[in-house]
Formats: C-alpha cells, sequence, structure tokens
C-alpha cells in the first residue's frame, strides 16, 4: 500500500537534512528525519484542515486525548489519566524543560554516552552542571556498568536523562536494565526524564517497555517523552507530549514552559490523531522496510568494509558505526568528500563513530553503501 521505494527530490525545499549540501551531490544521511511522505491518512486529514482554511490557536481535542489514552493502553498496557498528558512543540524543548524546572542552582543532571547532542545540552543551557557514565559496546550490545553509574552520581544530582530506545546506539533496554536505572534513581532520589520518542520504531521480536510502566513509585518520579514524529516522519509539524503522573512534578514543570515554550500548531495536533487513530498499516509496512534496510547496512559495513563495524540494531532507523579502525584525522569529513554526509559521533561523545539514518528509499542506501565502498 505505502511506497517507500520512490526517491522525492527535497533539496531548495528548506529542508535541514538536504539543504546542509547545496550545489553538491552528497547524499545527506546525518539528522533524524526519513525521506518517505507521511502517511495517507495523516495527508488527507492535513487536507481537510488547509481547506477550511483557518489556523488560530488551538487545544487538542478529545478525540485526540482519547486517542492517545487508547494507543498507550494497547501498545504498553499503559493506564493514564488525560491530566496527566502535557502538550509541547517538540522533545528536544522538553529536555530542557525539564532541566530547567527539576535542576537548582548548584544541581546536576546525569546522563549516559554516547547520547543524543540535546541531552548534552541542555543541561548547560542553564547554567546546571552535567554528570555522564559511558556505555560499553559489549558483545554486539550497548550496555551501562551499574558500579559506574552509582559512583558517578553526586549528592547534589537531581535529574537522571533517559533515552530508550538508544540514541545513538539502537538499543531496547530490558526490564532488568530500566529496574537497576529506577532502583538508583529512587535511592539518590533522582527525577528520570525518559525520552521515548522511537518507542515504534523496534526492529524485531523486542518490547519496548516505558520506564514508567515499572510501578507507581518508579512513575511518580518519572516525566516520560514521546511523539508520533519519528514513526511518521511528521517532525516538522512540532507535536508531542510529557506523560508526568505526580501533580506536583506536572505543575513545576509546566511552570519552567511558562512565557517561553510556545503551544502546539494546530497542524501538528491533526497529523499526531490521524496518526495515531490508523497507524497499524503504516507501521507494519515501515517496520519491514526499515528491517531490510538495516539488514543491508549491516551486512554492507561487516562483510564488505575492512575497518568499519555496526552491531545489528534493536530500534530506530539509526546505525551506530564504529570507524575508529580506520584510524582517519576527520572521519564525518572523509565520508562527505566521497558523498555520503553522517553524524559526527563527536557530537554524541562517541569519537571514531559516525551515525547513519538509513530511514530512506533503498536505492539511496544502496548508492551511499556504494560509496562508502569505494572510498575505502
Amino acid at each position: 500500500m505505502y511506497d517507500f521505494d520512490s526517491i522525492i527530490n527535497r533539496r531548495g525545499t528548506g529542508s535541514i537534512k538536504w539543504d546542509r549540501y547545496p550545489d553538491s551531490d552528497v547524499i545527506p544521511m546525518w539528522i533524524a528525519d526519513m525521506d518517505f511522505k507521511a502517511p495517507l491518512p495523516v495527508l488527507s486529514a492535513l487536507e481537510d484542515d488547509i481547506e477550511h482554511g483557518i489556523f488560530g490557536y488551538s487545544q487538542p481535542k478529545p478525540e485526540l486525548i482519547e486517542t492517545v489514552l487508547t494507543y498507550l493502553k494497547i501498545s504498553y498496557n499503559w493506564e493514564i489519566s488525560p491530566e496527566w498528558i502535557v502538550w509541547l512543540p517538540g522533545v528536544v524543548t522538553a529536555l530542557n524543560a525539564t532541566c530547567r524546572a527539576f535542576c537548582a542552582d548548584g544541581e546536576s543532571a546525569f546522563t549516559t554516552t554516547p547520547i543524543y547532542p540535546p541531552f548534552l545540552s541542555a543541561p548547560s543551557n542553564f547554567d546546571r552542571e552535567l554528570i555522564t557514565v559511558p556505555l560499553h559496546d559489549e558483545s554486539g550490545y550497548w550496555r551501562f556498568y551499574i558500579d559506574e553509574f552509582e559512583r558517578a552520581i553526586k549528592n547534589h544530582t537531581r535529574l537522571f536523562m533517559l533515552c530508550n530506545p538508544h540514541n545513538p546506539t539502537g538499543r531496547v533496554y530490558t526490564k532488568a536494565e530500566l529496574t537497576e536505572i529506577a532502583g538508583h534513581c529512587i535511592r539518590h532520589d533522582m527525577i528520570i526524564c525518559s525520552d521515548e520518542i522511537h518507542c515504534d520504531l523496534i526492529m524485531d521480536d523486542l518490547v519496548h517497555l516505558p520506564i514508567a510502566t515499572l510501578n507507581s513509585e518508579v512513575a511518580d518520579r518519572t516525566v516520560t517523552l514521546m511523539a508520533p514524529s519519528k514513526t511518521f516522519n511528521i517532525p516538522g509539524l512540532g507535536c508531542s507530549f510529557a506523560i508526568i503522573p505526580n501533580h506536583k512534578l506536572r505543575r513545576t514543570f509546566l511552570r519552567a514552559t511558562r512565557g517561553i515554550v510556545p503551544e502546539t500548531n494546530s497542524l501538528g495536533y491533526t497529523a499526531c490523531l490521524a496518526a495515531y487513530k490508523q497507524r497499524e498499516p503504516w507501521l507494519k509496512e515501515l517496520l519491514t522496510y526499515l528491517r531490510a534496510n538495516r539488514d543491508l547496512a549491516f551486512h554492507t559495513i561487516n562483510e564488505k568494509i575492512g575497518g568499519m563495524s555496526m552491531n545489528k540494531v534493536e530500534a530506530t532507523y539509526l546505525a551506530w558505526i564504529d570507524c575508529r579502525a580506520l584510524d582517519l584525522p576527520d572521519a564525518c569529513r572523509f565520508f562527505e568528500d566521497a558523498g555520503v554526509g553522517m553524524s559526527n559521533g563527536k557530537l554524541f561523545r562517541g569519537d571514531g563513530y559516525l551515525r547513519l539514518n538509513y530511514g530512506c528509499p533503498r536505492a539511496l542506501l544502496e548508492e551511499a553503501l556504494n560509496r562508502i565502498v569505494r572510498a575505502l
């Protein structure tokens, strides 16, 4: 039903992804948006709004609230109350608002590395200390060591920022891993901010578990961030939400956003409703296509290229590629010169790595991989 093979020209459209390389034939595979048209139900709903022709200040319709509640119940057996939802124009905004809300002067935030760059910049935007511990590549899986986790926490650490599914490594944390994390956060009285924006994009027979669903004690200290943007390729419409069960935390979070964070736009609400309401056909076909792209990248990088390696991605459409054995002074620039634009691992505190976005038509991915092979 859905066409993921057609190559749509995005150059000159104001695309951050494609217009990074004007006047060149570099294939951009860096920023995390896909090169697929949004699902037909989303496009149809947006066309109806445009035909209506009025784009005033908006709020979520009751149908959207009910749809999100149903989505969470069906997907994760998670029953939430409508008042727990805080609508936002983006998850990066929410990360920054969380740091502003829950880290006072002299307090610190905590996360693991490598990590999506806004996790690293959000605390410093408010002059808060950031504490990090490394993830370790162990037998093809990126893991944290709980003893390092424990030693890194300070008396003034108030916020743990979790990314699950993990960007950039593609890990889906297990229940046991999440339980360990939650236990330490409870013991040290830390708030948990969990970015779960890639939660629908599970590549294999794994289950995503929102950390707030472990138990009521964990939920009571967790801000969960979700959005339709990655799954349905609508990040430019700016619609996401936080789920905050604890009334006091929710009030503190809202106070931190007041006068700074704009309201979600009407088209974002419309797209969100259509996406979640009619998600299954798109999601099933998308995951099938992404798995094939993932496997193509995995086998090409690991079997045809010496000096580069890639672990099997469990979730997201992002490959985290180890280039350290190539011993290049600037691997990102090297491959840009070869016609492939990837994300520099340094931005994630992953020196020697590159992140490749394989959420694109297969012909584009094949050409990009062929350019990488030829360059080496």
